[in-house]
């Protein structure tokens, strides 16, 4: 909600600055999001009147104008706007002015004839984005005024972000209530005066939804002004509150929409047939909107119609054939209560956001509909003319709610807020924000106002008070309660830790939304059956993810078309899949890697990441457990990675998770600049890991024995080390890998695996007899399990 300050210090004006102001209703929980001036910064530019007006002697497009400032002698002014007449009245920027930019306006010279100051537009003065032509005013402003004095534009625009439960405050009426009770001052509304109806014409109404429209009121308005033109205060408390003026009869409606908080619209009356009909749509009904589109209706839309069609979605946007226009001049006005639970969610199911349905999803007073048609009613009448006919109201209230009576007891307030307030300080809070209050006994008898829906237990009423006379002022007590430590298992896997690892290894930790698209879904985990939100943010939101790769590739993507090439990332949170009638929601860590392996540097190539740089990193992490032996990467095919390139991650054969290449049709889908190398595993007891154990070291040296074994290509070099082990269990302590090779002297289809092998004994030396024996040993397991060759 944004709103002029100066127009709300109409209703009420506390002694407190605009700053105090602005706290004030943040404290109250009305969070203030901005503050901003209505204008930007100029000086110098006053009010002139158009003496004269004559073409320029050597340029078609430019006018010839003398000015009236107020300054004595008139000013000549050339003007090149189309709209610029005789007897204006308009803004002057005089010689030695500043408009906003810092533009200073001198004396000119255009094609040889001297200008002494510029006739403004609105944008000009940084009224308006744009303009077609100089800003027009009105015909009483006094010549050489200065034009920030006439419009008020020392002014600041206050912008709110209200929460949904105060629907109460998207109008004036209820920001000025706010403001009243915090400060304890008057607030004074305008009056909206009964308008008597000058003729008996009206329009046949026939709700056959009364429980999502208990009320229904509309008032026909003959021979208004078509040419007519809101007034300059109307529009600029328009523009303060972001809204476009557009025409009176709609610049109306928006400015109660404003002032009252209840949505309004005018229906062109010729455009309607035989009788309004506010009912449900029926599947498939079509409505044309003012884009020219076709929206196609569900039976839970509640519309406005006529005998022959529909003219508009109810509590959201009118249709092609519902709004008044240039030469419109009977018109039906419609002020309505629609139930908050028909509207929410239908703008949005229909990819609509509008003022209106911002309302009536929170709730609008359903007392105020005839308050709202007497003002607006007026309002018109004042300036486009017309001759009213007889309010029409349709009403059903068994369907409104009633107000429930709230017994407020001063007992738990003191409990609640922990201080004791004065009775006469809460009596008055409650009667400042328009609530019904009866003393009794334990304390009061309290009926909250219509238009607050958010209150129906004594501890809402505990909050009103307690925000009130403020937060501030309640004293601080620190509570003395028993510790309770909390056990953690010492061998649980410490997802802090891991995090730790990662960002050690030049991982960048990412939070991504847990809703995605089915596209992506589909695109991703297909296999896993999806939970669908019911009013998901957009379609791009719309179900809940069951994987956070979807998310890890779409920063990949964003990064990439900013110029971003080495890309290191990692995520923890769930993940929701749906089994049978069951959501279950697993812990997960993911990451990705794409791009170089290392930061651009002189001392090193530049070397794409790959599948073993990736794998190196999960195993850090999996090192934390303190069994990092128990894992294998199992090779097998996921429908995200590359087929050549994907491996399952295993403890003593049970899944943990996934690691990979990013299938390369997913890549081009994506339109990714490089590979892209994922990992995800669950978080889960499979992860769980052991206490360490002292174990002596020996005191007797090791020995290194090199050997280089021949090998068929698809055997992994997990399978080789754990058949060396368990060829030697207990004198080997390591193995390792310090070469590969495939080529010249190696046959087709097989491999040279060069290994180390680290000897130790704990009892004695060990000696070359014995180590020799030990190679063999493992030589003949080698030769039996793999076919494994000694290379010469």
């Amino acid at each position: 909600m944004k709103f002029s300050e100066a127009w709300l210090r109409e209703w009420v004006n506390p002694p407190v600055s605009t700053e105090e102001l602005a706290d004030q209703l943040s404290m109250a929980g009305l969070e203030v999001d901005s503050v901003a001036p209505v204008a930007g910064r100029f000086e110098g530019v006053v009010v002139g009147e158009v003496v004269t007006k004559e073409p320029h002697p050597n340029a078609d497009k430019l006018s010839l104008c003398r000015v009236d400032v107020g300054q004595g002698e008139a000013l000549q002014i050339i003007c090149g706007a189309l709209n610029v007449a005789a007897g204006q009245k308009v803004p002057v920027a005089v010689v030695g002015a500043r408009l906003p930019g810092d533009f200073k306006i001198k004396k000119a010279k255009l094609r040889g004839v001297e200008s002494r100051g510029m006739i403004c537009s609105a944008a000009e003065l940084g009224l308006a984005d744009s303009s077609s032509g100089i800003m027009p005013l009105p015909q009483d402003a006094p010549v050489g005024t200065d034009i920030r004095e006439f419009l008020g534009l020392d002014d600041q625009a206050i912008d709110v972000d209200l929460t949904p439960d105060r629907g109460d405050c998207l109008g004036l009426t209820g920001i000025a209530r706010e403001v009243g009770v915090i400060n304890r001052c008057p607030v004074t509304p305008p009056v909206a005066e009964p308008v008597a109806a000058t003729h008996q014409d009206t329009f046949p109404i026939r709700v056959e939804a009364p429980d999502a429209c208990p009320r229904y009121v509309c008032r026909i308005i003959r021979g208004i002004d078509p040419a007519a033109e809101s007034p300059l205060w109307l529009q600029e408390r328009l523009r303060r509150s972001d809204l476009r003026s557009i025409s009176p009869v709609v610049d109306v409606t928006n400015y109660v929409m404003l002032e009252l908080g209840q949505p309004m619209h005018g229906f062109d009356l010729r455009q309607l047939q035989g009788e309004i009909q506010v009912r449900m749509a029926t599947d498939g009904e079509k409505l044309a909107m003012l884009d020219g589109t076709e929206l196609e209706l569900r039976s839970d839309t509640l519309v406005i119609a006529d005998a022959g069609k529909v003219v508009a979605i109810a509590g959201v946007m009118g249709g092609e054939h519902s709004g008044v226009a240039d030469d419109t001049i009977d018109i039906l006005l419609e002020s309505a209560f629609f139930a908050p639970t028909v509207i929410i969610g239908k703008a949005r199911s229909y990819g609509l956001h509008t003022d209106a349905s911002h309302r009536f999803e929170r709730g609008v007073d359903p007392q105020l509909q005839v308050q709202a048609m007497e003002r607006a009613t007026r309002l018109l009448l004042e300036i486009v003319g017309g001759e009213p006919g007889p309010l029409v109201e349709r009403a059903s209230e068994a369907h409104i709610r009633q107000c429930p009576e709230i017994l407020l007891r001063r007992a738990r307030v003191a409990r609640v807020l922990g201080l004791t307030i004065e009775d006469s300080t809460i009596a008055d809070i409650l009667n400042r924000l328009d609530m019904r209050v009866e003393a009794v006994a334990e304390g009061w008898r309290v009926t909250a106002p219509s238009c607050r829906f958010d209150i129906s237990i004594e501890e809402d009423l505990i909050e009103e008070v307690g925000r009130i006379y403020g937060y501030t002022e309640i004293p601080t007590h620190r509570s003395a309660a028993a510790t309770v430590m909390q056990s953690r298992p010492e061998v649980a896997f410490d997802l802090g830790r891991a995090r730790q690892v990662l960002v050690d290894r030049d991982y960048q930790e990412v939070i991504t939304y847990s809703f995605i698209s089915l596209e992506m879904h589909d695109l991703m985990d297909p296999r896993h059956a999806t939970v669908e939100l019911a009013n998901p943010i957009s379609s791009d939101m719309s179900i809940m993810r069951t994987s956070l790769w979807p998310g890890l590739l779409q920063t990949v993507v964003y990064n990439q078309a900013r110029q971003q090439g080495r890309i290191r990332i990692f995520e923890s949170g769930l993940r929701f899949i749906k089994e049978d009638d069951e959501i279950k929601q697993d812990s997960m860590l993911a990451g990705l890697v794409t791009g170089r392996v290392s930061p651009e540097q002189w001392g090193a190539g530049a070397r794409a990441v790959d599948f073993f740089d990736l794998k190196g990193d999960m195993e850090a992490v999996l090192a934390l457990t303190g069994r990092p032996g128990n894992f294998s990467f199992v090779p097998d095919r996921h429908v995200s990675l590359h087929p050549g390139q994907a491996a399952r991650i295993q403890r003593d054969g049970d899944n943990v998770g996934w690691i990979g290449m990013l299938n390369p049709e997913i890549e081009k889908k994506l339109g990714l600049s490089s590979g892209a190398f994922l990992f995800e595993i669950r978080l889960d007891e499979k992860l769980t890991g052991c206490l360490p154990a002292y174990q002596p070291l020996s005191r007797y040296p090791s020995i290194r024995r090199d050997i280089a074994v021949v090998v068929d290509e698809a055997v992994p070099f997990s399978r080789l080390s754990d058949l060396v082990r368990q060829a030697a269990p207990d004198t080997l302590k390591d193995i390792l890998l310090f070469d590969v090779y495939t080529g010249s002297n190696i046959d087709s289809g097989l491999k040279s695996l060069a290994l180390g092998l680290i000897l130790q004994e704990t009892s004695h030396t060990l000696t070359d007899e014995e180590v020799d024996g030990i190679v063999k040993c493992i030589l003949q397991v080698l030769k039996q399990e793999l076919n494994a060759q000694l290379r010469d």
